[in-house]
């Protein structure tokens, strides 16, 4: 444990929510609900005008829409949530080399190998406390959204410190409170102990952090074994000395899909298959890496989940033989009683790419081998809409378009051969609505503008470039609540 605060830990506010709220201004102030919104989808992220109604991460979307029915339900632009997390991780790289990201939305600094505080040794409350407030405004320049900062001396005591923080605040643990701080909390609070941890010490009378630190190691270990049961009286002591570990190399690159209603017709799981496939390539060039072995998840109606996999010659990022091997693997798989989910993953990660015409079974080139087969056309409506078609023209509630006459917009809702478009940026007023057929010529899907559009001149801004005062006044065009 150390002796000053010195274990950042940073949690956006309703990350996802807040974005759509900061690029629609007409959504500010207002309950936004991001997440699936087909009969089986769920919600990735609420937000706290949502959250009064009791609608929480992880809720069934059907559950969602009873509590809340006049929310804006939108589908999440994961593109424009990765482009703002780069901003925010951008600014806590400058602070110290040691950011660990759990998340999109969340991360520990170790403010201590930065240096940030005037040197080591030189590290107080009082610093850690002006580079926190400095990072949160920092935050809000550059992005215009809000985050929750805990400073602590150890992992665990700064996310508890940042929880305690929000919305949209910061809390310092001063070393010495840890215990007294953390006896009164219930045992879900310590990392590690989840329901069935909980159980136990539950049905041992245990229900709080003090009353696992005053049950003693030896109790500790009876009930949950030596590792698990000496971690946990550690932790109850506020002792945790896990360090901050800078980014964490990714071992795979997987894409999955559930589908509204099960899928049977095997030209349709192909199709969707080799569609997953696409989409993982992607992510893994625009990772630079390559990968040797596929894997094929498929989710029965029932539940039941197996997967597939098939490792290849050499590492590859060709989408061609990604599709090929996928289509071999799910091919090996029953699916006459319906399909509730696939999923394509590339693993065996590399830096480069296997140059080998050779590598592959049946690549292109070798004497009698098959050219790979153009991938089958697009879905209509994206996963699980049921149609299929060569023209997309399914336009989903919050995601953007731009008219030929009207501009920028995003879709507000579609249905019956029309589709609603709020014409708004970030920045802007809240904008007006036009409704069109969905065939409309002048009417074409288009690339998020960013939060910071039209607000601020450069993606991330260095610190100090705002005073307290000004970093806390509400963004040009936000209506009143």
């Amino acid at each position: 444990m150390r002796g000053t605060p010195t274990v950042l830990h940073l949690d956006m506010d309703a990350f996802y929510a807040a974005v759509e709220q900061a690029a629609k201004p007409s959504l500010r102030g207002k309950p936004v609900i991001v997440g699936g919104l087909g009969p089986r989808g769920v919600v990735a992220t609420a937000s706290y005008e949502a959250r009064v109604f009791g609608v929480h991460s992880a809720m069934p979307m059907a559950q969602a829409r009873r509590l809340c029915p006049n929310a804006a339900y939108l589908t999440p632009r994961f593109g424009l949530y990765r482009r703002v997390s780069e901003v925010v991780m951008g600014l806590l790289r400058e602070l110290s080399p040691l950011v660990e990201p759990l998340s999109l939305d969340e991360a520990f600094v170790d403010l201590q190998a930065g240096g940030a505080g005037g040197g080591a040794g030189q590290w107080s409350a009082g610093a850690a406390r002006a580079v926190g407030e400095r990072l949160r405004r920092d935050i809000r320049a550059a992005t215009g959204l809000s985050g929750s900062v805990g400073l602590a001396g150890s992992k665990m005591l700064a996310k508890i410190a940042s929880e305690q923080a929000k919305p949209d605040g910061l809390v310092v643990i001063p070393p010495g409170s840890e215990r007294a701080l953390l006896a009164p909390m219930p045992v879900r609070t310590l990392p590690g102990v989840g329901p069935a941890t909980a159980q136990t010490l539950r049905r041992a009378g245990i229900a709080t952090v003090g009353e696992i630190a005053e049950a003693g190691e030896a109790e500790l270990v009876r009930l949950l074994g030596r590792a698990h049961g000496g971690a946990l009286y550690a932790m109850a002591q506020g002792i945790d000395e896990r360090p901050v570990v800078a980014e964490r190399d990714a071992k795979s690159v997987s894409v999955e899909d559930t589908f509204d209603t099960d899928l049977t017709d095997r030209a349709r799981i192909h199709a969707e298959v080799a569609r997953l496939a696409d989409r993982c390539v992607a992510r893994l060039r625009a990772a630079g890496r390559s990968g040797r072995t596929v894997v094929v998840k498929v989710r029965s109606y029932d539940f039941s989940t197996l997967t597939r996999s098939e490792t290849l010659r050499g590492p590859t990022d060709d989408p061609a033989v990604v599709r090929e091997a996928a289509a071999r693997l799910v091919e090996g798989v029953d699916t006459t009683a319906g399909v509730r989910l696939l999923g394509v993953g590339v693993s065996g990660l590399a830096d480069f790419t296997q140059e080998d015409l050779f590598a592959q079974t049946g690549a292109a080139g070798l004497p009698g081998a098959r050219p790979p087969e153009p991938a089958p056309p697009p879905v209509a409506g994206g996963a699980g809409s049921g149609r299929e078609t060569e023209v997309v023209r399914h336009w989903l509630p919050g995601l953007d378009v731009r008219h030929a006459r009207y501009g920028p917009g995003w879709v507000q809702g579609s249905g019956l051969g029309r589709v609603t478009v709020r014409f708004e940026r970030p920045g802007s007023p809240p904008g007006r609505v036009r409704t069109f057929a969905v065939d409309d010529p002048g009417l074409e899907p288009s690339e998020p503008l960013p939060p910071w559009d039209g607000q601020v001149s450069e993606p991330a801004i260095r610190p100090n470039v705002m005073s307290s005062s000004e970093a806390g006044a509400p963004a040009p065009g936000t209506p009143s609540p």
